[in-house]
């Protein structure tokens, strides 16, 4: 599988992160580091322990690094899981929703990128 067809299967945007990165190779480069990011992973843990704060800088990083990689489906997702935490009070009403959708795209990026490498 190219990189190509890996961004075509997860949602993203092949076009815009090459032209970002300029070369194939980069892109495979940047997507392998991804495997290795521990926002998502934080994200989890911090949302486990109601720690919202620790949360929204999960979801933001994340959010962040997707925007980077031109992985547009996991952005939107967790585009909206960063503004259901934003305020950093507590529970808001879509939360464990919004980072089930989270979960699921990311998995999905997960197992694809895995595939393409």
């Amino acid at each position: 599988m190219t990189m190509q067809e890996c961004y075509e299967a997860i949602g993203g945007n092949y076009e815009a992160v090459l032209g970002r990165l300029h070369s194939e190779a980069l892109i495979r480069r940047f997507a392998l580091k991804f495997l290795e990011d521990q926002s998502y992973i934080q994200l989890k843990q911090a949302l486990e322990n109601k720690n919202y704060e620790d949360a929204f800088r999960g979801a933001h990083t994340l959010k962040g690094v997707c925007q980077n990689l031109s992985f547009d489906r996991l952005y939107e997702v967790s585009h909206e899981l960063t503004e259901l935490l934003r305020d950093r009070t507590g529970e808001q009403p879509g939360i464990p929703e919004a980072m089930e959708k989270v979960t699921e795209v990311y998995e999905m990026t997960i197992e694809e990128i895995k595939k393409g490498l």
